[in-house]
């Protein structure tokens, strides 16, 4: 479907419009695409519709879808889909082409050329062979085999074409002009036939549109004028002149609506007018039957379809409507009228336009006013009083009668399709009686049909189950069908044709088996006999050749008359053919279906003739033949009328008998004891059946395991060897993936070295770039330096000198204090001096009396061990003193050379910065030891105090000369580390 692009609204209805189909475009703001041409196929279900766009719909109403078969891009001005292939149609473009698609392949057939404007109209013939296109100017004949064009109708410029097309079912071609001239030619001479006469003065009116009814006996003309004129083709005269309803002032369209019952001659005619409403009139009684369209909801253009059932109209605002004729009226649907009516006798002379003036009436018929001058000579048909008893006897349920239902099946060969089956409901007089069949129903299915699927496969399971239950209720109904073989293939087209409606399918069968099926069971379980004996007779008497030739190769009636009764003729014809059979079969005496056995065969004589193989002949009574069903019921109703009484099977048939209401008749028309004993028999081997059956249950089913378990250790290896197989596979393919892999990277390998290469020399000259850009910054950076360090070097030279005053001043401090100690070092020594000499004189003095006083007491010798004793005491207190002083004397030694070699230190850091730097105090204590010895060895005399007090007054010196050394050390570092990022800057300018 094209649905989703070019969408079309469907709107279903249940009343009289079944479908209202809009097409919208699917944009923002949608529109409406107008439909211009519709038209329907050769079946009435489906139809085509084109829109101004060029868009090309096919519509199927039987299967409710639709598709888009075509674009053409440009808009149609007619359509044509009765073609002999039926999925090709035709449609003339605006570019005054016509093309022929295809509606399945959606492919372009043929293009053909030839209108130089505008082509309105596409007429086909009946045959589908050829196709005449009209414009204004020409017309044209086309050969749709070779799309080739034959004939080109030719005309004057001052007389246009109106319309150009062939009459149903004949070679006629029939040509109308704007100067009201209309011919009859000959399709395929071309030859001029006929030419109508002109309308009467009174009554001219200038034709636009035309319609012909299916029999081609009536052609029906209007124009802008509320009159329809109604020609007689055969007796080439305009006989009659409909007045249509005021509000009607031009005729825009016209089409006749077939019906089965007429036979092709059509009496609705439907009227389009300019008020977008179209009227349909019965053409005999003037009689407004019904109307479509609207005021508001205005009609453009309509097509009827073949068969009747639907009107397509394309409305005024572009939408198409898809009308149901059936709903639309209601005396379609009533059955068909007697066939009695008043015939009036047309008058030899020549009417007026005053006699043939019809008015059309929504009420009475209005009957045409008589002249003085032609009286009008009827004929009645008097009452026949002594048929008052068959009349009665032919009286059918709901009206109808079955006489004329016969003359009406002769004059036309079947029954109308939409009445058919309410033709044989009355025909078999069918009494429906629910309760009953639903009794039987009731029952369930039957044990003779609960496997009748495994006989009879068919594939619809819906009409499996209304055949199975069917035939339960036949064998429920009477036992015997519960054991006849063919029942089956007797009911099942008549179970295929009812399978909606179960009652009357079992009651057509019911009355099918006590009418038509008599004496059938007579000879049960054989086939019957007698019935086939009365066949063999006819066949006998009527072709004795054909009978020898059957009993020459030994074929019985068994073979040549038994299957096509037991089938009741289902497999040797279609469906169409037998449903006109038994048209006949159910409206005649039961005998009839035994004919139609005989005139089948002598119909069929000539291929039975040439058949000498009993295959062949088999094959023959089995499948469809090319034979006419028309010429075999024409030979029925031969052999009914030419019969002799003494062989005629209805001489020992009986007459139709109904069907009783309320409850089923009792069948038991067949040998009891055989039924019965082959009932008993059945059951006794359905017993056995069952179980036979049971045994072979369990037997199945222990096989069914091990079929199983060998099922399953079979699928579990075929499963484990796909296993293995897709691992394989799987292997294989990743190792050709890894192989591929291998080869991207590869290649992508050597994709990144050119990337990197690239990348190089970029960088390169991105470094390159930037080397320069970084070597100018740095001269200007390095010239930045110069004037930092130069403007450093200067504020350098003036903090050196001014330590250096620092220094020079400091050790003037220190000279200053060193000899501000010396003094007071000088003066506590002589005060300590005096002090110990005033002691020692006084402890001499003391010691002077008391060795004198000792002496006195103690002998000389303990006067001198103690002298020895106290001069040892004097002099370790000189030694202590002495060492004293030279420490004191070294340390000043020392801080004078440790602060000598520092300054040194300084000047020459100054004066040389970037030169290494050299230990500076790696012969300080060599340099000061020796002074310190010197000092020891010169202070050894001092005594304790002495020497405690030096020790002191040193370590204060050593304290302040420490603390002097770490800040000239951190200015030495200071001016160490300002030095080398001097001498550093330049090597990193330079890298």
């Amino acid at each position: 479907m094209e649905q989703n692009t070019l969408p079309v609204l469907w709107s279903l209805h249940i009343g009289v419009i079944i479908v209202n189909i809009i097409h919208n475009t699917s944009d923002y703001h949608p529109k409406v695409l107008r439909f211009l041409n519709v038209a329907f196929d050769g079946t009435g279900d489906c139809l085509i519709a084109g829109d101004h766009q060029g868009n090309i719909y096919v519509f199927d109403l039987h299967g409710n879808r639709f598709n888009l078969v075509q674009r053409t891009a440009q808009a149609c001005t007619a359509l044509a889909f009765n073609l002999r292939r039926k999925s090709e149609f035709l449609v003339a473009l605006a570019d005054y082409s016509i093309k022929c698609f295809d509606t399945v392949t959606k492919e372009l057939v043929s293009w053909m050329r030839g209108h130089e404007s505008s082509v309105f109209s596409i007429s086909v013939h009946a045959s589908g062979k050829y196709a005449i296109t009209t414009s204004s100017d020409t017309a044209q004949l086309w050969d749709l085999d070779t799309f080739q064009r034959k004939r080109k109708l030719n005309i004057r410029q001052s007389v246009g074409i109106q319309k150009v097309f062939f009459l149903p079912l004949s070679n006629t071609i029939l040509s109308c002009f704007k100067d009201n001239s209309i011919f009859a030619w000959e399709c395929d001479t071309l030859f001029c036939k006929y030419q109508l006469p002109a309308p009467p003065e009174s009554s001219s009116i200038l034709y636009k549109v035309f319609a012909v009814t299916r029999d081609g006996r009536i052609l029906a003309a209007g124009g802008k004028s509320n009159h329809l004129h109604l020609w007689c083709l055969e007796a080439r005269q305009l006989f009659r002149i409909i007045q249509m309803p005021t509000k009607v002032r031009a005729i825009r369209h016209l089409e006749f609506l077939p019906d089965s019952f007429d036979a092709g001659s059509n009496q609705v005619l439907g009227v389009l007018s300019q008020d977008g409403i179209m009227r349909f009139i019965n053409i005999q009684t003037c009689k407004l039957l019904f109307e479509i369209g609207s005021l508001d909801e205005g009609i453009s253009s309509s097509a009827i379809s073949p068969h009747g059932r639907y009107i397509a109209s394309i409305m005024e605002n572009g939408s198409l409507n898809i009308y149901s004729v059936q709903a639309l009226t209601q005396e379609i649907n009533k059955p068909p009228p007697p066939l009695v009516k008043v015939i009036e006798d047309l008058p030899k002379n020549k009417l007026s336009s005053s006699d043939l003036k019809m008015k059309v009436t929504s009420g009475r018929v209005q009957q045409p006013a008589k002249s003085r001058e032609s009286k009008m000579q009827t004929r009645i048909l008097k009452q026949d009083l002594t048929g008052d008893f068959e009349s009665k006897k032919n009286e059918l349920p709901d009206g109808l009668n079955k006489k004329r239902l016969q003359i009406l099946l002769k004059g036309y060969g079947e029954y109308p399709t939409k009445y058919r089956m309410f033709i044989w409901r009355s025909l078999l007089q069918l009494p429906e009686n629910h309760t009953a069949f639903s009794t039987l129903i009731d029952k369930g299915t039957h044990v003779a049909f609960l496997n009748l699927q495994k006989k009879y496969p068919i594939k619809s399971r819906k009409l499996l189950r209304v055949l199975q239950r069917t035939l339960s209720a036949l064998a429920h109904w009477s036992v015997i069908f519960s054991d006849t073989p063919y029942l089956p293939l007797l009911a099942f087209p008549f179970v295929k044709l009812f399978q909606n409606n179960q009652l009357i399918c079992f009651e057509v069968i019911a009355t099918l088996i006590i009418n038509w099926c008599q004496h059938w069971f007579e000879y049960f379980p054989n086939p019957p006999i007698n019935i086939l004996s009365m066949i063999e007779n006819v066949l006998a008497f009527h072709d004795k050749e054909l009978l020898q030739h059957f009993i020459d190769h030994d074929i019985t009636s068994q073979l040549y008359a038994w299957p096509l009764l037991e089938t009741v003729f289902s497999e040797v014809l279609t469906r169409e053919e037998w449903l006109k059979l038994f048209d006949n079969i159910f409206s005649n005496h039961p005998s009839f279906l035994l004919m139609t056995v005989v005139a089948y065969n002598i119909c069929s004589r000539t291929p039975l003739l040439s058949c000498n193989l009993k295959d062949d002949f088999e094959f023959f009574f089995h499948h469809r033949n090319n034979l006419d069903i028309n010429v075999v019921i024409r030979q029925v109703y031969h052999l009914m009328e030419t019969t002799p009484t003494d062989i005629h099977p209805d001489s020992m048939l009986n007459v139709f008998v109904a069907l009783t209401k309320g409850q089923y008749p009792v069948f038991n028309q067949y040998p009891k004891f055989i039924v019965d004993y082959q009932t008993q028999e059945r059951e006794r081997i359905r017993n056995d059946e069952l179980d036979y059956l049971r045994e072979r249950q369990t037997v199945e089913d222990m096989q069914a395991k091990v079929d199983q378990q060998r099922v399953e250790d079979e699928a579990w290896y075929q499963k484990q060897e796909l296993l293995r197989k897709a691992e394989e596979t799987r292997r294989e393919m990743l190792l050709q993936e890894e192989e591929k892999m291998i080869q991207q990277r590869q290649r992508l390998a050597a994709v990144k070295r050119e990337l990197k290469v690239k990348e190089m020399h970029l960088q390169d000259a991105a470094r390159r770039r930037f080397l320069k850009l970084q070597q100018d910054q740095q001269e200007m950076e390095l010239r930045r330096l110069d004037d930092e360090i130069g403007r450093k070097v200067y504020m350098r030279d003036r903090e050196i000198a001014a330590t250096a005053r620092d220094l020079e001043m400091r050790q003037l401090e220190l000279e200053s204090q060193k000899r501000l100690y010396e003094k007071n070092l000088t003066e506590n020594q002589e005060a300590v001096a005096k002090e110990m000499r005033a002691d020692a004189d006084a402890y001499r003095r003391k010691v002077d009396l008391e060795e004198h006083m000792f002496h006195k007491l103690i002998e000389a010798g303990e006067t001198q061990s103690q002298k020895t004793q106290k001069w040892k005491e004097a002099e370790g207190k000189e030694f202590r003193l002495r060492s004293a002083k030279k420490a004191s004397a070294l340390s000043d030694a020392s801080r004078k050379w440790f602060l000598k070699q520092e300054i040194n230190a300084a000047v020459e850091h100054a004066e040389n910065p970037c030169h290494k730097e050299e230990p500076r105090f790696q012969n300080e204590q060599d340099s000061s030891c020796l002074p310190r010895t010197s000092q020891l060895n010169d202070s050894s005399e001092m005594d304790p105090s002495t020497q405690i007090s030096l020790n002191r007054r040193a370590v204060e010196w050593d304290t302040t000369g420490q603390n002097l050394i770490k800040k000239v050390r951190n200015l030495r570092q200071r001016l160490t580390a300002r030095a080398r990022h001097r001498c550093q800057t330049p090597h990193l300018l330079a890298a």
